[in-house]
């Protein structure tokens, strides 16, 4: 790749040499103790490699130590039964990271005869594996030459040569690809892009950055030219969609809870939870609004359908509310940010679920919750409950 048309001038090699040296010099006596640095089995990086993912390396630790002790093998990954999975990767979120790693750890079962791949090319072929993860395990794993592009390696990139490109825009990674596959040192690649990641997470942090501790600020024009505040160029994202939804707080005479198993949709897949109906009811400003617009009970079918009918009509059980809780439980998704109300129901009549043969649903005890697997949405709401009876009491 042509670089110069981008406007970035490559250092020569005497000056990468000396830039690779004093990083690696200072990560050989600044590093991070983290434990997956102990070890330079592949099956353990990826493992910390994806849980890092959109997550604080503090949040992983306790993580990393508990997937590795259930699932100690890429075999028993491959055979791991799905709630087992999805309880031990409960409140990582983006679940989608641990279903593509059960996925890959068939693949390596069957067309790698258990023994992770050491190429890039064959790296990069098992599901939910990119071009970062695979450069992370390629050149900590297997020591070659691969970078590990991430934001926290173009951050520090951007400035080092004063990169006007959007990091955020995914067909810029090409330019700091390249950029990267000149300087990262060939006889110590996994150190190499351990330290970047490490300037990137501390000394030039996204939140606080203070580059003049940095020990390679010499070769960082940004730094030279006071213009730090100016990178990376980062466009901000859409705002996520706003979404309300009722969650059923619903109990038998045996004092066991309704919960229902999320079967039906990608969103907090393979799930429990208790009940939730989406409330389109607009409000507000939104009301008067949309009732002059024709279309409105198209794009809003149910907004004049009390809920508890709603529910009834779905689940073909009865109910009687009881209350409804204070306050509200929010959550933000990386697109949508839900405000879920809930509300208290007694059940009327015939409790059996034989009717919702469609959903899966069950009766359990409250006890019985920390072995089935909640998203962080329902550990709010389970809280919450908590906390508003424990008012209620008081």
């Amino acid at each position: 790749m042509d670089l110069e048309q981008y406007g970035i001038k490559m250092w020569s090699e005497e000056k990468i040499a000396s830039f690779q040296e004093k990083l690696l010099a200072w990560y050989d006596k600044e590093k991070r103790d983290l434990p997956w640095r102990h070890s330079n089995n592949p099956y353990h990086i990826w493992v910390s490699e994806i849980m890092l993912q959109q997550t604080r390396v503090d949040t992983v630790i306790p993580y990393y130590h508990r997937f590795l002790e259930t699932f100690p093998t890429i075999e028993s990954l491959s055979n791991a039964q799905e709630e087992s999975l999805l309880k031990v990767w409960e409140g990582l979120g983006y679940y989608s990271r641990v279903r593509n790693m059960q996925k890959a750890a068939k693949q390596i079962m069957e067309q790698y005869g258990g023994e992770f791949p050491s190429t890039m090319e064959e790296i990069q072929t098992l599901k939910g594996i990119g071009p970062y993860t695979a450069g992370a395990i390629a050149s900590i794993a297997f020591d070659l030459p691969e970078p590990a592009v991430d934001g926290n390696l173009m951050r520090v990139i951007s400035r080092l040569f004063e990169i006007g490109l959007d990091i955020g825009n995914p067909s810029n990674r090409k330019v700091f690809q390249a950029v990267a596959e000149k300087i990262i040192s060939k006889e110590r690649p996994g150190d190499f892009n351990q330290a970047l990641m490490d300037l990137g997470s501390d000394i030039e942090s996204p939140a606080t950055p203070h580059p003049e501790d940095s020990p390679v600020k010499e070769f960082s024009a940004a730094y030279l030219n006071g213009t730090m505040h100016l990178y990376p160029v980062k466009i901000p994202k859409k705002k996520p969609i706003p979404m309300r939804w009722e969650a059923f707080v619903i109990q038998n005479e045996k004092g066991q809870y309704l919960l229902e198993k999320n079967t039906y949709a990608d969103l907090l897949s393979g799930f429990w939870h208790f009940p939730l109906i989406r409330d389109y009811t607009p409000t507000g400003k939104q009301l008067s609004l949309l009732d002059e617009i024709a279309e409105v009970v198209e794009e809003y079918p149910n907004k004049n359908i009390p809920m508890e009918t709603q529910f009834e009509t779905i689940y073909q059980l009865k109910i009687e509310k009881e209350k409804t809780f204070k306050g509200e439980v929010k959550h933000i998704f990386s697109h949508q940010k839900w405000e879920v109300k809930l509300s208290k129901y007694n059940i009327q009549g015939n409790t059996s679920l034989e009717k919702t043969n469609d959903r899966e649903l069950k009766w359990a005890e409250a006890e019985e919750f920390h072995k089935m697997p909640f998203s962080k949405v329902q550990t709010k709401l389970w809280e919450h409950v908590i906390q508003q009876e424990k008012n209620n009491t008081l």
